[in-house]
């Protein structure tokens, strides 16, 4: 009888996305706590309890039957309260990290902000204990903020609490480009979203010692339900995110390297069944070499089978190269899934 090798899939690297001031009711919550004054993050509280309970929920090890837990990094975003004054989001980062550090049973925080003081006050903050904490994520690096942020791997800890060690952490490269796009219909092609991780990785592995796995990048996630190019023969942004996973994943040099994909952002407007959509796009990018999403873990994305209609849809959008072929079945395809999802609801 002949030996037959099973093929194991890796699990996915989850990023939980929990604490994140887009949504409405954690940021009504963290408003309620900021508000409570200086011992608003060390004095018991409902607002304390419950961001508390964001960060057990998300780093309970999972259990057969049990829907939470299983985050290997949680992440913090608090851009929101950062847009009128920006200093705010810079102290609050401060006591979000120490509050993982201190609930989150060893699993380590994801700093996600567009402000690069924000990333920097968290990742100081993350390192000014006496304890030993494992290496954490920042989201994001780009390829024009690369020699702000990277130096940081190097600089000494602020108190030489930890023995004076350099700091370390991952990063996720997000593939944008402050020069002016040049690709079909004004958008990044697949081409040079892939010349931007190249650029990232060369700098990050060959200037600042950064090893490929520390490395994630993000090829951006567009809404499905407005994933429709208004130009012939341009491809749809579904299409160029997947294609370029598949590049960077097939470049022997970047192969350790790993792609991210903030999954939530693809169902934005549609009717219904946002859950299984996301299920469907995960396991279809995955096809393509993602390896690590920011989600709720909860949802346990990559282990739970999707929906063959819904992974059909996100097929489509995959696959839409720009020919009007593959623009015409997207949409039939999205109008009756929309219509059935009403029906749904009705």
């Amino acid at each position: 009888m002949q030996n037959q090798k099973t093929k194991t899939k890796k699990p996915l690297i989850v990023i939980g996305e929990s604490i994140h001031a887009s949504i409405p009711k954690t940021a009504e919550v963290m408003r309620q706590l900021v508000g409570l004054g200086p011992d608003a993050y060390s004095a018991s509280s409902k607002p304390l309890d419950y961001i508390i309970s964001l960060i057990e929920l998300q780093a309970a090890r999972p259990e057969p039957g049990r829907r939470t837990g299983g985050a290997d990094y949680i992440a913090v975003n608090l851009d929101a309260f950062g847009e009128d004054e920006p200093q705010l989001a810079v102290d609050m980062m401060r006591q979000y990290v120490k509050l993982v550090r201190k609930w989150g049973n060893g699993v380590p925080v994801c700093i996600d902000s567009s402000n690069d003081d924000v990333l920097v006050a968290g990742l100081k903050e993350w390192y000014d204990t006496e304890q030993k904490v494992t290496q954490p994520l920042v989201n994001s690096v780009k390829v024009y903020t690369i020699d702000k942020m990277l130096p940081l791997k190097k600089a000494r800890l602020p108190r030489g609490s930890s023995g004076g060690q350099d700091f370390d952490f991952a990063f996720i490269g997000l593939l944008m480009s402050e020069e002016k796009p040049t690709g079909p219909g004004g958008s990044h092609s697949v081409d040079e979203l892939y010349s931007l991780a190249q650029q990232i990785f060369d700098m990050a592995v060959g200037k600042y010692g950064f090893k490929p796995s520390q490395i994630y990048f993000d090829s951006t996630v567009f809404p499905l339900a407005i994933d429709m190019p208004m130009e012939p023969g341009v491809p749809g942004y579904t299409y160029r995110a997947f294609e370029t996973i598949k590049k960077i994943k097939s470049d022997p040099k970047m192969k350790d390297a790993h792609c991210v994909l903030g999954v939530s952002n693809c169902v934005r407007d549609l009717p219904g069944r946002k859950i299984g959509v996301c299920r469907a796009y995960v396991a279809k990018a995955m096809e393509y070499g993602l390896d690590a999403v920011i989600a709720n873990v909860e949802h346990h994305y990559g282990s739970v089978e999707p929906a063959p209609e819904l992974l059909e849809l996100v097929d489509a959008y995959a696959k839409m190269d720009g020919s009007m072929e593959r623009l015409n079945q997207a949409m039939e395809l999205m109008g009756k899934f929309c219509q059935e999802s009403r029906k749904r609801v009705e």
